[in-house]
């Protein structure tokens, strides 16, 4: 199917759940992207902050605003996504990617802030229905690059596929005094992952043997996200392309890819909302 009918994939460095609340370079970018794209029958939503022993995706009608973060103030707690669900693309996921088993969550999960940050800029009215996936924190890698391969025909039907994460995720080094700053191993491992999804998306795990790969990576779960969009790149066999540029705090990048046609934005944003004092970076899970 060609672009004028084929639904566009993303990627999303979502960074701080603040984020939501924040106007700044990277949530203008996120506006515009969503202002420009075709509007999607609905929207499936791979986040870093499901990430459990599972692979399930939500089939509730009416999915909760969830709040799982700690130490921010009180008006991010408030905050609601009140987007539809969408049962029946629930069902039609566990279909499409079968024999690979994927549970029905009807009643426990819902949208949480890897989701909810982004699409309240992407689409405000949060009158499109989304569904989640979750990270299945038990398979290895490849589990992961495959199964975003599996989902690709979703893409024919007017579903948005977005993948939110963060290619560079250490929050027990980020820099306080550093918003804009990244650290050169943050910079080098980027770089590297924006080269290799640029040229064979379907290779992207030869990223890990990246000198800077641990260190950017500390662990998986704001990096897999990333590998669903890869996935659905080799099934398309095309590469993706980086539309927004950025880093957070010495060793967050804010890094967007897009797969499809997508309008041209800002490439490189800044001032991505900050983490809260008073409490470890690495506590707020951000």
């Amino acid at each position: 199917m060609n672009d004028a009918t084929q639904s566009p994939a993303l990627f999303i460095g979502h960074g701080s759940p603040m984020n939501a609340l924040e106007r700044n370079g990277f949530t203008e970018a996120w506006s515009l992207l969503g202002k420009q794209l075709p509007r999607p029958r609905a929207l499936l939503v791979v986040s870093a902050h499901w990430y459990f022993g599972a692979t399930a995706v939500t089939a509730m009608p009416r999915p909760r605003t969830i709040h799982d973060f700690y130490g921010f103030p009180q008006p991010l707690f408030d905050f609601d996504y009140p987007a539809p669900g969408a049962p029946d693309l629930a069902q039609e996921v566990a279909e499409m990617v079968k024999p690979e088993w994927v549970g029905l969550d009807r009643d426990q999960w819902g949208l949480d802030h890897g989701t909810w940050s982004v699409l309240t800029h992407l689409y405000p009215e949060a009158d499109i229905p989304v569904v989640q996936l979750s990270i299945n924190a038990l398979r290895p890698l490849e589990y992961h690059l495959e199964l975003g391969a599996r989902l690709a025909r979703l893409r024919d039907s007017g579903v948005m596929i977005v993948a939110s994460g963060n290619v560079v995720h250490n929050l027990r080094q980020v820099q306080w005094k550093q918003p804009n700053a990244a650290f050169d191993w943050a910079e080098r491992f980027d770089d590297a992952v924006v080269a290799q999804m640029a040229d064979a998306p379907g290779d992207i795990l030869k990223v890990l043997e990246h000198p800077d790969y641990d260190q950017a990576v500390p662990t998986p779960d704001h990096f897999v996200p990333l590998l669903y969009l890869a996935g659905l790149a080799a099934a398309d066999d095309r590469p993706t392309e980086p539309i927004v540029r950025g880093y957070s705090m010495g060793s967050i990048s804010m890094t967007c890819h897009a797969l499809g046609t997508c309008p041209p934005i800002a490439v490189e944003a800044k001032d991505a909302a900050q983490l809260p004092g008073g409490i470890p970076a690495d506590q707020t899970n951000s």
